[in-house]
């Protein structure tokens, strides 16, 4: 007789669990039939999927079903832990599944102690966060971690405590619960392919426990890396490898990104339980949605770079499914900074829901540095579409450097020389390019390959730096039409635009950072300077100065956003209009379309009749932006750096 198949391994494993979950559930002291019923409709309808992704990571162990209980039981668990606060906002969540797509929606990111000190400053600063329209607070990772380097936060030491000098997790389930009374989702970083080195897991394994030595990747000898090493991509070139040795533990392990960020064994199921008790104490504190972290490292092969491995994706999947069960109102959103095809690969409903657009960051800079939008276009032409369910995060910079991330292919296809054109984007967002109106500084320059990412404010990379500096006000002028121009953009090609807290008001490079020594190596702590909020509140009150000029702009923006559904909603359709310099794409929901324009260069474009006719723009047109009517007969005027959101008007307009 030939054994189930793997869907009727799934109705059995069902089958013969059920009882053996609702004893368990049950005997917690506050469980009601009630509550298991919810809960077990909910994992009924996930479990399907859930199994085959467990089975296809652990089926071939010997305690697969062992853990598959424990596994299944922790969201259970969790989600009768919920409160009734949070399980309301599921069910509303459950009820409007496509909330991320709200028109209204406008994201912003920082950290807890450069933006305010600590998590009561943050509080503090909620009717802030009101005026400036946000729906989506992204604060930087705020756990415990090590003293000294490490990461920015991204060494975690405990995922439930808060660093002590930025609060506590009692204040931020608090934070999340104001937040959430204002229409603000909370989002943090879940930091889930390492731990710090001085984790309770890694401080076991370095005293010689051997089930925690599994938690991790170690090994006794150095050869045992090299053959690992020899497939992998050095991401930080002045480290010159993945793996670190540890004198404490006499065992080298494995470290992809700094020696002190242990990366997780995701081949022991331990490791996805006990992240998965991590994740789910997460969403009960009122965190709305988990920015998964280096989505791209978790899983190892062997003879493989180990970068987006099928079981990175499974793992993401049996996630998913288990906060649909425990926490439904829970996002995924992945951070996948790799190859655009990769990056696609990360976003469905049952994976991530959200995931931040690298591509049309970095290729919005590409396109202001070259004044030519072909590339731009044409890479987004095939890869922005993604499941309706689903949205891109689109912003213009974040904590992180810019990495040039365009495929090579596209750029031949365009004439473009992949490794020449990256080293010319460096030299000119550095500076170093005569002419650049950019400051930024390299960041992990290899001075073998003359690669090297970018570091920098938003305004310092647009230009208001040097501007300001040359006391030009035309230099000022052309900055700040390049700051609104990008900010034109994310707000009108459909997803979540995403203000990296400061850049709305024109921040500049902070150079100090490289007087503090555990900052100095780290060239990306220029664009991470403390927040002057009393300094920033003089210069708004001057209209006239940069910062009230930009913050007005992008103001003016969002609340067109926020009246015109169909610039969150909807379909972008990427178009040649015959001026590579013009950035063009069409909007379209239902039978309401509009045209996107946006001028690349320092200098007035022209768009022909002709091309607003094939477009069905053949007469008048309302542009959004200015509130006035355009006559299309003799072509259309784009000012330098300018954008133009069109709305036909037709010839009954007349």
């Amino acid at each position: 007789m030939n054994p189930p198949s793997l869907p009727d391994q799934a109705v059995l494993s069902l089958k013969r669990l059920k009882p053996r979950w609702r004893t368990r559930f049950l005997q917690q002291p506050a469980a009601t039939e009630a509550q298991w019923q919810t809960l077990w409709e909910r994992t009924e309808k996930q479990f399907p999927a859930l199994f085959d992704r467990l089975h296809a990571l652990y089926g071939g162990r010997y305690d697969f079903f062992y853990h598959l209980e424990e596994i299944v039981f922790e969201a259970l668990n969790s989600g009768l832990s919920r409160s009734t606060e949070l399980q309301q906002l599921d069910l509303r969540r459950l009820s409007n599944p496509n909330w991320v797509h709200d028109p209204k929606m406008l994201g912003a990111t920082g950290y807890v102690d450069l933006q305010a000190g600590n998590l009561e400053g943050i509080r503090k600063q909620i009717p802030t966060y009101q005026e400036l329209g946000l729906t989506y607070l992204h604060l930087m990772p705020l756990f415990a971690r090590p003293d000294g380097e490490n990461d920015g936060g991204y060494a975690v030491s405990s995922y439930r405590d808060v660093d002590p000098p930025l609060g506590t997790m009692a204040e931020l389930a608090q934070l999340a619960q104001e937040l959430r009374e204002v229409g603000i989702s909370l989002v943090v970083d879940f930091i889930f392919n390492h731990t710090a080195n001085n984790h309770e897991w890694a401080s076991k394994a370095q005293s010689g426990d051997p089930e925690f030595q599994q938690y991790y990747w170690m090994f006794d000898r150095e050869e045992d890396t090299i053959a690992w090493q020899q497939h992998l991509r050095i991401i930080f070139p002045d480290r010159g490898g993945s793996f670190t040795w540890c004198e404490k533990s006499q065992k080298w392990v494995w470290t992809t990104f700094f020696e002190f960020q242990w990366d997780l064994n995701y081949s022991n199921p331990e490791v996805f339980r006990g992240m998965l008790a991590e994740m789910l104490f997460l969403t009960n504190q009122g965190i709305e949605v988990l920015r998964m972290d280096a989505v791209a490292f978790i899983w190892k092969r062997a003879g493989t770079d180990c970068e987006n491995q099928p079981e990175a994706h499974w793992i993401l999947q049996a996630y998913n499914a288990l906060c649909a069960i425990a926490a439904p109102a829970l996002l995924l959103k992945s951070e996948a900074i790799v190859h655009p095809d990769e990056v696609a690969r990360y976003i469905r409903p049952d994976e991530c829901r959200l995931s931040y657009n690298p591509l049309l960051m970095a290729l919005l800079w590409e396109s202001l540095a070259t004044r030519n939008t072909r590339l731009l276009r044409a890479s987004l032409h095939a890869r922005f579409p993604i499941d309706p369910e689903c949205a891109w995060v689109n912003y213009l910079r974040c904590h992180d450097d810019i990495g040039w991330t365009f495929d090579d292919a596209i750029a031949s296809q365009l004439g473009i020389d992949g490794a020449g054109h990256r080293k010319f984007l460096n030299d000119f967002y550095t500076g170093r390019f005569p002419g650049s109106f950019a400051r930024g500084l390299p960041f992990q320059e290899n001075p073998v390959t003359g690669d090297a990412r970018i570091s920098g404010t938003l305004a310092s990379l647009a230009g208001l730096e040097v501007a300001l500096a040359s006391g030009a006000p035309e230099a000022v002028d052309l900055a700040i039409e390049r700051i609104l121009l990008l900010y034109s953009v994310v707000f009108s090609i459909g997803g979540i635009p995403l203000i990296y807290l400061g850049d709305e008001s024109g921040m500049l490079n902070d150079y100090s950072f490289a007087q503090r020594p555990e900052q100095a190596s780290d060239s990306r702590w220029v664009h991470r300077p403390v927040r002057d909020w009393s300094q920033e509140a003089q210069a708004l009150n001057d209209p006239n100065s940069p910062a009230a000029r930009i913050r007005a702009g992008i103001q003016q923006r969002l609340q067109l956003r926020c009246s015109i559904p169909v610039l969150a909603q909807g379909q972008t359709t990427f178009l040649n209009v015959d001026n590579d310099h013009v950035f063009a794409y069409l909007r379209n929901q239902d039978s309401q379309s509009l045209l996107l324009l946006n001028n690349f260069t320092e200098r007035p474009q022209i768009i022909s009749s002709n091309e607003l006719k094939v477009q069905g723009f053949t007469d008048q047109a309302q542009d959004l932006l200015n509130s006035k009517r355009l006559q299309l007969s003799g072509g259309l005027h784009l000012e330098p750096y300018q954008a133009r959101w069109l709305q036909s008007l037709g010839p009954e307009a007349h």
